[in-house]
């Protein structure tokens, strides 16, 4: 069990007073053995908590003061987004100390999702971003919505220089993820060509620098977003297990998606109950000094989270993977293909060509959540593509992207 993949091993959930001999999941991290509650505490308290706020700056001018009542799937968004920069500028190791002087990243951090135009990715910024999406402002978003509002907004963020990558329609297409990571690579020919447009170095945050290696990296950051619907109106068992394998993976990012007009920020799991960081609180909106700098308690969770059985949880959800490197995505994919592989079998015999499905080999109990494809999907694949022969008895064993032919002696 888990939060945002670090493992717990644990006697008593923070939260509770029942016992159990089992394991906390939070995005990601592993600790064998058992922690004191405070451990676990501190690490939910070290992510981004971002609830409604009211009496901020009016929306577009005019508009609303508070997002109390439609904002929980914006400030959701802002979550998972906001623990993506927490690995990007600070690492998943990092913690949040209260009243203690703050690294001038998390500063940073922070000043991008404060109620303000000029911020980042504030409420204003994704509000008005989402009028293109066909949502007018106060009007309630999807998981899809929102994430396609932040891959829009993070093409402004010079600092972090993210690439924002949302997978449609159930399929991640690692051609086009590493087409945007890399995009001086000429991949059609195999080739690299540099870029013609100079890459901005940042210093529109306060306290951010931008490292000249950072500008000649060859892979830009990755954010990956996955919409995806896991049932009609309730979620399918079969995908209770892949689900939780999310949260096990070292690039989570969690999960966002919640009940019915009523969004979670969901961080790990422990048996069968999500974990998550609820945003139904409203606060009071904070105005920074000069500097930058404000009161931060109320941007983090300092109470034990919140805990729902993952029966409830509504279909429609997004799923947030955090890439740093060109090797932590090719990780990522390989974790993918082992948690579910599909095996074909293709073979001709005298006229006739037969496509069998074989055996779904998986890792874990249930149904892939989405399909990993290099290029296309593999049902698109034709027999002139496989060189499939009339009159020959050919066995070809298709694993993933792999295509292997087998001839009879």
């Amino acid at each position: 069990n888990r939060l945002l993949g670090k493992k717990y091993d644990y006697k008593e959930l923070p939260d509770t007073s029942k016992v159990f001999c089992r394991c906390v999941c939070l995005l990601f991290h592993e600790v064998l053995c058992v922690p004191e509650k405070d451990e676990i505490l501190a690490d939910v308290a070290s992510r981004l908590w971002l609830t409604y706020r009211k009496n901020f700056q009016p929306i577009g001018g005019t508009g609303p003061t508070s997002d109390t009542g439609w904002g929980c799937m914006l400030r959701c968004g802002q979550m998972i987004l906001g623990q993506a920069l927490i690995c990007r500028h600070l690492g998943r190791d990092w913690t949040w100390s209260p009243g203690q002087r703050q690294r001038a990243e998390y500063i940073s951090i922070l000043n991008a999702f404060i109620d303000k135009k000029d911020s980042y990715y504030s409420i204003h910024q994704i509000a008005q971003m989402g009028v293109g999406e066909g949502k007018s402002i106060g009007q309630w978003y999807g998981p899809n919505t929102v994430a396609q509002v932040l891959k829009k907004l993070a093409i402004f963020d010079s600092w972090s220089r993210l690439a924002v990558h949302v997978a449609m329609d159930n399929t991640v297409v690692i051609e086009e993820i590493k087409r945007l990571c890399m995009p001086w690579l000429d991949f059609d020919r195999g080739a690299c060509a540099a870029s013609e447009e100079p890459l901005e170095m940042n210093g529109d945050l306060e306290g951010a620098c931008a490292l000249a290696e950072e500008e000649t990296a060859l892979w830009k950051p990755l954010v990956l977003l996955i919409p995806l619907r896991l049932g009609l109106s309730d979620i399918n068992e079969a995908y209770f297990e892949p689900l939780k394998q999310c949260f096990m993976m070292p690039q989570s990012l969690g999960v966002i998606g919640g009940k019915p007009n009523s969004a979670h920020y969901f961080i790990g799991f422990v048996g069968h109950e999500l974990i998550y960081l609820d945003p139904h609180t409203t606060q009071p909106a904070v105005d920074p000094d000069e500097g930058g700098q404000f009161p931060d308690d109320s941007y983090h969770c300092q109470h034990p989270p919140c805990r729902m059985h993952i029966c409830e949880l509504d279909p429609s959800i997004a799923a947030g993977f955090f890439c740093q490197t060109e090797d932590d995505f090719d990780d990522w994919c390989a974790q993918i293909l082992l948690v579910a592989s599909v095996v074909f079998f293709f073979f001709t015999f005298g006229p006739l060509c037969f496509c069998v499905y074989l055996v779904q080999v998986s890792n874990c109990r249930g149904l892939p959540m989405f399909e990993l494809v290099e290029s296309q999907p593999s049902h698109l694949i034709t027999a002139d593509v496989l060189n499939l022969t009339p009159g020959n008895l050919l066995y070809y064993l298709f694993i993933n992207s792999e295509v292997y032919e087998f001839a009879e002696n």
